[in-house]
């Protein structure tokens, strides 16, 4: 039988993107063979999708970092055909084919078990950002972080992960105070619960101060750089900052004094290589404490066809909340 895919090719003029009709045959080798039903797009998609950053190293290339969808076939016993998964992480649509097309073939430990009153389309609106969002909370929450602590800061707080963090942290009884540059998206956000705002701007200028106020009684932080140092800098004693992204850098210009003197703690969150219980957990947490309703409206869902346009979207910051990507549509 044969499925529609967006692959990648590569050559001297760069990457470019179609949709192909390939069939079993084509797939790569693995455990289980799953019917994807949708699929979502990252900020990580857009620069695969345009050949930033050097992620895909063999071409031809299905991408698309994340899937939901039933098995049809498995080698493995922890899945049979019928069972609903999610996967997310694991180099799938950079190293290995992923979700931008009708059917997938992965190994059984990248894969978990749709969890209950979590519907396909709602899982990939969630997909690798609300993820991670509710590993940075449980981060947080491990270290201590309470709802009434005081002012709890998301940064990037528009993106996909911030605004999965935002609506997480205000329905968990928290008081988010949301950073973003755009203003336009100040009732989006109010409508995912955050309390107050403070713009990137501040964030993100320069201190000659080592430290600055105890203001943050926690701190998610998506973009990095200057940003998460002035973060830091103001975060109060033995407060955590849960950071998982780089938008804005890879760089740190910060000093140790906020964790020699405070005692604060920084905490690395990464998403791809999570072990399989705490991946259920999050998918459990992220069930069980997300708003549903909150969550529809930072979704919007769009046809295979129209990624390769939304990819550039998402890399010049056009792009709010989040998008499923429907691969039958």
């Amino acid at each position: 039988m044969s499925f529609r895919a967006l692959v990648l090719e590569k050559d001297a003029d760069g990457v470019s993107a179609d949709i192909r009709d390939l069939d079993d045959a084509d797939l790569p080798a693995g455990e289980v063979t799953v019917e994807i039903a949708y699929s979502t797009l990252n900020y990580k998609d857009g620069m695969i999708l345009n050949g930033i950053g050097g992620m895909v190293r063999a071409f031809p290339h299905v991408p698309g970092i994340d899937y939901v969808g039933k098995v049809t076939a498995s080698e493995q016993p922890d899945y049979a055909p019928g069972d609903a998964v999610i996967l997310t992480g694991w180099e799938v649509g950079e190293a290995h084919w992923g979700g931008y097309a009708q059917r997938a073939r992965a190994k059984a430990g990248w894969l978990v078990p749709l969890p209950d009153g979590l519907t396909p389309k709602r899982a990939m609106a969630l997909g690798t950002a609300g993820f991670t969002a509710m590993l940075c909370v449980l981060a947080l929450e491990e270290h201590g972080l309470e709802p009434g602590a005081g002012e709890v800061l998301v940064t990037g707080a528009a993106g996909g992960v911030g605004s999965v963090a935002v609506a997480v942290l205000s329905a968990l009884g928290h008081h988010v105070v949301a950073g973003t540059g755009r203003p336009e998206t100040h009732d989006y956000l109010r409508g995912l619960g955050a309390a107050d705002f403070i713009d990137r701007a501040e964030l993100a200028t320069e201190s000659k101060r080592v430290m600055q106020s105890e203001r943050w009684a926690g701190v998610v932080d998506t973009v990095g750089s200057r940003i998460l140092a002035n973060a830091i800098a103001a975060t109060r004693s033995h407060a955590s900052v849960a950071a998982c992204g780089l938008a804005a850098g890879g760089d740190l210009p910060a000093t140790v004094y906020p964790f020699i003197l405070r005692g604060v703690n920084l905490l690395g969150v990464e998403s791809i290589r999570t072990p399989f219980a705490r991946r259920v957990r999050a998918w459990d947490r992220l069930a069980r404490d997300l708003p549903m309703d909150k969550l529809d409206a930072m979704t919007e869902t769009i046809p295979l066809g129209d990624l390769m346009d939304r990819s550039k979207r998402i890399l010049a910051g056009q792009v709010r909340g989040r998008t499923v990507v429907d691969v039958s549509a």
